[in-house]
């Protein structure tokens, strides 16, 4: 530890800090004296170690592409780039020295997930593919030491790799002698969780999710989306996905092809549990869409049902990851669904196992509606449309998705401001106020009838374009209000004496209020 040139002496877990340090430890092992700060660095890397972690990754992608151009191939090869694994590999050396190996032939009858997955997982091997993309019977290795001899070096790794690909492939033609449908029954050994059953039980709930999902969603899909339910998670018991987990769904849609299953349901098997981070990719077929969104359903009502919502510190089944998932699977499609309804029905499969009470519907609306929240902010919406129209309405996702850019929109209209900063003021004065029965025979100002008036001419466009949900008609309908809300209030008297006449202007200003939250709490966008 130095500032400047002086030695900051302290302990820290049984170790003295100074001046010394070490170099690459089979490469440089020698002490180093450092004697100033700003010459650690090439102190260090004089003695083989390169400190700096953006420098050190060019230097493994320079040493990548060196090896795989060193290589002869058959065809024009490169290397496909996992940003993970260039991180890890990075972090894991000190200065690198690329090696590109090959492997059998007959290993590319593997799924190439099954090979990308041999490589990256276990030995942190980069894949060679084509020009195409198409995995090519080679792989590039990043060594922490010089390589002295290429030619050992290479045999070494081909060595390792090809004892990992013989067990996937024996793993994969074993598997391939059982049926997915024969596998089914063992699911029931495996827990799900202890208060929700098995996986077979799973199954049998995300099946019936399904169908309900498409009978109201996609009715074309159902056939081939309930299969592939039924199926989904059969990979479960297999060897394969015993030994690389990550693989589940991607081997049952290998397998499901193989036993000659129709193609819309392997490649629905396949892509269930996609996405599998926010940012990933979504699937892209209907069934498989339908299946992960039954699946991800089941799993949020039977958490919830049972109490095992997440906390600040724990969320041992990723609710929040799966609720994300849930969102833009739904706004992905562009389906209509009322989210309240699908998890009361989620929940009613559980039967007596969970608590299905309205309460536990409620606390799993809200838990979602805040990570639509946080994703509409984190995507760059506005966050006060999505405040105005969240506070109001939350179900149906892309139904709030459209009103939140119609605001959005319109907020960039002067007039809008002007016209939220009136309907505050509405809201503040009508506080409780649920009565809308208006007699026009109770007016007495020239303000309030005309207000009345244009109000129910307006009432007549608005409840027309909303039907169809066309919010951006309907609020610049609403923005012709303006002009005869601020009237009103300059001319007349909301809080009189009379009784029935106050009343009577509370309720003008109630059905005002309510026509205007039918889209959203415009309040909450207004600029102070």
């Amino acid at each position: 530890a130095l500032f400047g040139q002086n030695s900051i002496v302290f302990e820290h877990e049984g170790i003295v800090s100074g001046s010394t340090t070490r170099g690459h430890r089979f490469m440089a092992p020698e002490e180093i004296e450092v004697s100033t700060g700003s010459s650690y660095e090439k102190l260090l890397e004089k003695g083989s170690v390169i400190p700096d972690f953006e420098t050190r990754k060019q230097m493994v992608l320079g040493e990548i592409k060196k090896a795989v151009a060193s290589t002869d191939f058959d065809q024009e090869a490169e290397v496909f780039i996992d940003d993970g694994l260039l991180t890890t590999v990075t972090n894991l050396v000190e200065i690198p020295f690329g090696v590109c190996g090959r492997f059998d032939d007959k290993f590319l009858e593997l799924p190439d997930e099954v090979l990308v997955t041999s490589m990256r997982e276990h030995q942190k091997y980069f894949p060679v593919i084509d020009q195409n993309g198409v995995l090519l019977p080679g792989f590039v290795a990043v060594n922490n030491t010089q390589v002295t001899n290429p030619e050992l070096t290479r045999e070494g790794h081909e060595r390792v790799l090809r004892a990992r690909l013989e067990d996937a492939y024996f793993f994969f033609e074993s598997d391939k002698k059982i049926q997915l449908a024969d596998r089914i029954e063992q699911l029931s050994g495996i827990i799900f969780q202890a208060k929700l059953g098995s996986i077979k039980e799973k199954t049998e709930r995300i099946v019936k999710l399904t169908r309900l999902l498409c009978e109201g969603l996609n009715p074309d899909a159902t056939d081939a989306a309930c299969r592939a339910a039924l199926l989904c998670k059969a990979d479960l018991i297999s060897d394969m996905v015993g030994e690389f987990p990550s693989l589940q769904g991607l081997m049952g849609g290998a397998y499901a092809a193989h036993d000659h299953e129709n193609e819309a349901v392997s490649v629905a098997i396949k892509e269930h549990y996609m996405p599998l981070r926010a940012d990933s990719p979504l699937p892209s077929s209907p069934e498989g869409t339908l299946v992960g969104m039954a699946d991800r359903i089941d799993t949020i009502a039977g958490c919830f049902g049972i109490g095992q919502e997440p906390t600040g510190t724990a969320d041992p089944f990723g609710l929040r990851r799966l609720s994300l998932a849930v969102i833009h699977l739904i706004e992905k499609s562009g389906y209509v669904l009322s989210l309240k309804d699908i998890f009361q029905k989620a929940l009613a499969l559980y039967g007596e196992r969970v608590n299905g009470s309205s309460d536990t519907v409620d606390m799993i609306m809200e838990f979602i509606k805040r990570r639509f929240i946080n994703d509409c902010v984190r995507r760059g919406m506005d966050s006060r449309a999505v405040d105005a129209v969240t506070s109001v309405i939350f179900s149906d996702v892309n139904d709030c998705l459209e009103r939140i850019e119609a605001l959005s929109e319109l907020r960039q209209d002067a007039t809008f401001d002007v016209l939220a900063g009136s309907f505050k003021r509405i809201r503040n004065i009508v506080k409780d106020n649920r009565e809308t029965a208006v007699d026009p025979t109770l007016f007495s100002e020239a303000a309030e009838e005309d207000l009345w008036s244009l109000f129910s001419e307006i009432k007549v466009v608005v409840e027309d374009r909303l039907e169809n949900n066309d919010y951006r008609v309907s609020l610049r309908s609403m923005l012709a209000l303006k002009d005869p809300v601020d009237r009103f209030f300059d001319d007349v008297m909301v809080m009189t004496d009379d009784e029935r006449v106050r009343d009577n202007r509370l309720n003008i200003l109630t059905s005002i209020g309510n026509l205007i939250l039918a889209v959203g709490d415009i309040s909450k966008m207004h600029t102070d």
